[in-house]
């Protein structure tokens, strides 16, 4: 079965730039959020998690090269969001998420 799949940067994770610090994405911490509280939505997708430097191959070969914006969306049947208010209205749309409040 071909399920759409959900391409994210780890919780937390380095900056070779700046030692000794870690971060987070904000938008992929919002998605966590959501799969984190409807787990069963949530198992419907293909979860994937993606080291933060680039070039990330999981996404270039799903998406491609220039196209390696986080939190990213792949539909089973082709095309994507990767940006965060199409990608929260997909969740919406597509797997039953609740709407995001405006």
């Amino acid at each position: 079965m071909n399920r759409d799949r959900l391409f994210l940067l780890p919780v937390e994770a380095p900056d070779p730039a700046l030692p000794g610090r870690s971060f987070y994405c904000k938008d992929c911490m919002t998605v966590e959020g959501l799969l984190a509280t409807f787990p069963d939505r949530a198992a419907k997708l293909e979860v994937i998690r993606v080291e933060w430097p680039r070039p990330r191959p999981a996404v270039i070969a799903a998406l491609g090269e220039e196209h390696q914006n986080l939190p990213a969306l792949a539909f089973a049947e082709g095309g994507f969001v990767n940006e965060i208010e199409p990608l929260l209205a997909a969740l919406h749309t597509r797997h039953g998420f609740p709407e995001r409040h405006p």
